[in-house]
């Protein structure tokens, strides 16, 4: 693992736990010497998490949308900027240079990014690990909802099992670290 797409809130939430959580994944990735790779901005837990890695000496690989450089939302300590004509652009991108996934506490835009990833992957598009970082509880939802896609037959449990989910991120990168690629695509 050498570059990690993280996917995360613009916002920074109602409680400082997440502000924390992208704190502490931020000194995770700089310590293991892994490349954030991420949305670029300026925004909530995106520049937390920035802040953090570029504080602790890592490298922060923004992918940016045009229409946000415009509006000046560029994370502007950046050691490499890329800009891109649309949000579609920017995730294809992302896919590209990323070794993994992982999606924080966010909104819709955060749940879209990861979903994209893993359909993705179904479709054997990538072999390439994809994560939640569960702070405070906050997918526990989302995966509970997979549960029920899984126990309704519309989700086949390798598929399920495709996503790792843990509250601490070392203990999410080491998972990383051992990922074995569900080899079972949906459409054999």
């Amino acid at each position: 693992m050498t570059r990690i797409a993280v996917f995360c809130g613009s916002n920074f939430g109602a409680s400082d736990i997440y502000r924390d959580g992208a704190a502490a994944l931020g000194r995770a990735l700089a310590r293991r010497g892994i490349e954030l790779v991420f949305g670029g901005t300026n925004k909530g837990l995106m520049k937390t998490l920035a802040d953090t890695v570029r504080e602790r000496g890592g490298t922060a690989h923004g992918i940016v949308p045009r229409a946000l450089i415009d509006k000046g939302q560029q994370y502007p300590d950046l050691s490499r900027l890329e800009i891109v004509a649309t949000r579609s652009q920017r995730k294809r991108r992302m896919a590209e240079v990323a070794d993994g996934f992982i999606a924080m506490p966010g909104g819709v835009g955060t749940v879209e990014e990861l979903f994209e990833m893993w359909v993705d992957a179904q479709f054997d598009g990538h072999h390439k690990p994809l994560g939640l970082l569960n702070v405070g509880g906050f997918f526990d939802g989302l995966m509970s909802f997979v549960d029920t896609m899984i126990d309704q037959r519309f989700l086949p449990s390798a598929h399920g099992s495709m996503i790792i989910a843990k509250s601490d991120p070392e203990a999410l990168l080491d998972a990383f670290e051992s990922f074995v690629p569900v080899t079972t695509s949906k459409w054999m």
